[in-house]
């Protein structure tokens, strides 16, 4: 019996051909080129919407560069479909949008193991199969994917930043939560009336990135950007993500207002600006948020982000090897598992491709270590997260050096060439399984 995939976009593509090369019959579902999503209007598969940028490409200054490098150990089809269609764009991987598309779309059809089925999927199949359906997941599919996940399917991302912790000045901040709570958990970052002031002025003038047609007026109801909230009057933000109720500094004195940073990770490497969920331009972002004193060095890992974009509770119902938890057969791949952007979609496409090979021939899973970016965002989807938000490829989400490397080009050389060397491990490991 055939594999299903559902979706053809970077995620389906890589799973499609990565199970195809290797020998597994694959039914590819997309409702290409008959009919089109919102944002889509190319008649091929793989389809880049939104840029032409696959972002950086050197993998030793950078976690999607990394990423890449990772993904051509493992065969990537769409490393491979970059590598013929790029174009210049200095430190980054740009690519000709057309060429890239129709160079994935003719590997797909000329796979003898490939079968491309025009059709929309209203409900999830039976046996084996790879749901793959991005962000834009059609209404009916969606309506059944929340039925076998508990409800927990979200359809606007509201995302805030997420910075470095080698980042922070910690002497304008302290750790603990409110009313003499301990733990550190949250790092507490005051400001003064100055300088919440100056921040919020700096926030309602600061420039936000343009939605989709099909996302305004929809996109605002279910949560709200940090940037609407100042423009709501002087003190909005002093009731809301940057309350200081509850928080005293060691001789008892009430600060003005506190902004909040939380662990994203275990570790407690990368951290998330609480309640921060924004649409401004990345730019902006970090001129803004720069002016709070605890952050006026901050390296941004992630920036905020707000679109459409249907995501599953992937902690609540995925494994690790992005398998369903209660039904075995079943995978997801891409967007919708909670990784964001179109490398680390791609890569999460290979990853489930790799995993259903491994379960339809009785074997355990083999999940890539968490020193490598593919290990670490097959951990992100699966590790308990009260607070579950899509995450990019970044340095923060590795597991920390054995031993503290100050210097950051150094520690990020270091996390680098321990991934590939990890990764490429792990393909042998693959190759004798």
């Amino acid at each position: 019996m055939a594999v299903k995939v559902i979706g053809a976009g970077l995620a389906g593509a890589e799973a499609a051909v990565y199970l195809a090369r290797s020998g597994v019959e694959v039914e590819l579902y997309d409702i290409k080129p008959k009919s089109f999503t919102p944002a889509h209007s190319n008649a091929d598969f793989c389809e880049l919407v939104c840029s032409n940028s696959l972002k950086g490409s050197d993998p030793f200054s950078n976690a999607c560069g990394l990423l890449k490098e990772e993904m051509k150990i493992l065969g990537s089809v769409t490393m491979e479909a970059a590598e013929a269609t790029k174009v210049p764009a200095g430190g980054a991987l740009a690519v000709d949008r057309d060429k890239f598309a129709k160079y994935v779309t003719q590997k797909i059809y000329e796979n003898k193991n490939i079968k491309v089925v025009c059709k929309e999927v209203t409900a999830l199949p039976q046996g084996w199969c790879i749901v793959a359906t991005g962000p834009l997941t059609t209404e009916g599919l969606s309506r059944s994917i929340s039925s076998i996940c508990g409800g927990q399917l979200h359809f606007y991302d509201a995302s805030a930043p997420i910075i470095s912790r080698d980042s922070i000045d910690f002497s304008k901040c302290f750790a603990g939560d409110r009313y003499g709570k301990g733990g550190d958990d949250y790092l507490n970052c005051p400001l003064t009336e100055e300088e919440y002031s100056a921040f919020a002025d700096a926030l309602v003038s600061a420039e936000r990135a343009e939605l989709h047609s099909f996302e305004k007026g929809e996109i605002f109801e279910g949560c709200m950007p940090v940037e609407v909230m100042a423009a709501r009057g002087k003190d909005s933000l002093r009731f809301a993500m940057l309350k200081p109720v509850g928080l005293k500094d060691a001789n008892g004195n009430k600060y003005y207002a506190v902004l909040q940073l939380r662990k994203e990770n275990a570790e407690g490497m990368a951290y998330n600006l609480v309640g921060f969920q924004t649409n401004l331009k990345f730019g902006e972002q970090k001129r803004v948020f720069s002016m709070i004193p605890a952050l006026k060095n901050a390296e941004f890992l992630r920036y905020g982000v707000m679109h459409r974009n249907t995501f599953i509770n992937s902690p609540e119902c995925l494994n690790a090897d992005f398998s369903h938890k209660t039904c075995p057969q079943l995978f997801f791949a891409g967007q919708i598992t909670g990784v964001e952007g179109y490398v680390e979609s791609a890569a999460s496409g290979i990853l489930a491709a790799i995993h259903l090979i491994n379960k339809m021939n009785g074997k355990p899973p083999l999940i890539p270590p968490n020193t490598t970016v593919c290990g670490a965002l097959s951990a992100h989807i699966a590790e308990a997260n009260e607070n579950f938000q899509p995450m990019n490829a970044n340095f923060g989400i590795l597991k920390a050096p054995e031993k503290q490397i100050k210097d950051k080009k150094l520690r990020y050389r270091y996390l680098a060439e321990r991934a590939v060397k990890n990764i490429t491990e792990y393909k042998q490991k693959l190759n004798m399984y």
